[in-house]
């Protein structure tokens, strides 16, 4: 009887010197003290520079120059280094099959050299170094991509989908909307209304990672009535020319990129859906009328809203005033562009 195979362990994998190897375990968590995104990648990079012995009670040390990246001086690191010794985040674990939520401090005690191209020792406490030891899954994150990103939440979401990639049999997975949020790092209180989530952390977010990863991904809400409940996340490998499009954005200087990679999605959804002119008539309630390729652009058009929703909501209207519009989808598109317009204008008044 041939003797089960041994699971591979994260902490046998081994880093290259353009990636990091993070535990799965590390990527997905909640930060109860907010990070910052130069917090996310100095984390990182120590977890590489102690890569070799990092399952064990021992310190490391590392030269600061290492974790200031374009910084002159290291004041930055060390606010880095304080916030992250009193961060606590809480991390999910499979615990006699059931599933626990263990609060952890993510770094230990540091010790800094007063000289600014001085030594760093720090340690990372017991209950990480046993996520690490004790982990199978893993992201390999390219240095460069992490450093190429100019948000917390394009980062957040970079790793949590390295950590997927590779799924043989899933390429996409749900998560309430409270937990994403808290996966991508953003605080309690700040961009309560699901609007101002998309518009200010998700959406800039999507065009980074599309326009710097070796991969893409979707991230769309899931409506119960006209409450977002969850957000579901997709992700796919890129062709070798897309691949290649992207390496060329990471490795071109950063001047004008959010312009540039912002402008790639606006070449394709600044201007209304084109359609024939010619009358259609109203779907059936719970029916569309969209082809696949109208579906697309006006979901383009109109990123973090349910277009099924919409026209759900279209067709009832008109169906209630006994109306066939003129041109289908040139009619929903000014539908849902009313909408947001009269929301967001409920939105900023005042309570």
């Amino acid at each position: 009887m041939a003797e089960p195979s041994k699971l591979l362990r994260t902490i046998e994998i081994e880093p290259d010197e353009f990636s990091i190897i993070k535990p799965g375990e590390l990527i997905d968590i909640v930060e109860m003290t907010p990070l910052t995104l130069q917090d996310r990648r100095i984390y990182n990079l120590l977890i590489l520079n102690a890569w070799e012995s990092i399952g064990e009670a021992k310190e490391h040390r590392i030269h600061k120059r290492d974790l200031r990246g374009s910084h002159h001086t290291s004041e930055r690191v060390r606010d880095s280094l304080l916030r992250l010794m009193t961060a606590v985040a809480e991390i999910e674990i499979e615990r006699d099959s059931e599933t626990f939520t263990r609060r952890v401090q993510l770094l230990g005690m540091t010790e800094e050299s007063s000289l600014s191209e001085g030594l760093l020792y720090y340690n990372f406490p017991a209950a990480v170094r046993a996520i690490i030891r004790n982990s199978t899954q893993y992201a390999r994150l390219q240095k460069q991509i992490m450093f190429a990103f100019g948000s917390k939440y394009a980062l957040a979401l970079y790793e949590m989908v390295q950590k997927r990639i590779n799924l043989k049999f899933k390429n996409s997975e749900e998560f309430t909307l409270e937990r994403f949020r808290a996966l991508l790092g953003v605080e309690p209180g700040k961009l309560v209304q699901f609007k101002s989530f998309n518009q200010r952390a998700l959406q800039p977010a999507l065009v980074e990672l599309n326009g710097l990863a070796e991969f893409g991904c979707k991230v769309e809400p899931v409506y119960k009535g006209r409450k977002v409940i969850s957000m579901r996340l997709t992700w796919w490998t890129k062709t070798v020319d897309e691949k290649k499009a992207a390496f060329r954005e990471v490795t071109f200087s950063k001047t004008g990129r959010r312009a540039r990679l912002k402008g790639k999605v606006e070449q394709v959804i600044t201007a209304p859906p084109r359609l024939a002119s010619a009358r259609v008539e109203l779907p059936k309630r719970g029916h569309t009328a969209l082809t696949d390729a109208q579906y697309r652009s006006l979901r383009d058009k109109f990123p973090g809203i349910d277009i099924d929703e919409m026209e759900a909501q279209f067709v009832g209207w008109n169906s209630d005033r006994g109306v066939t519009p003129e041109n289908y989808t040139s009619a929903l598109y000014g539908f849902i562009r009313k909408k947001i317009d009269r929301e967001s204008l409920e939105d900023k008044a005042p309570d």
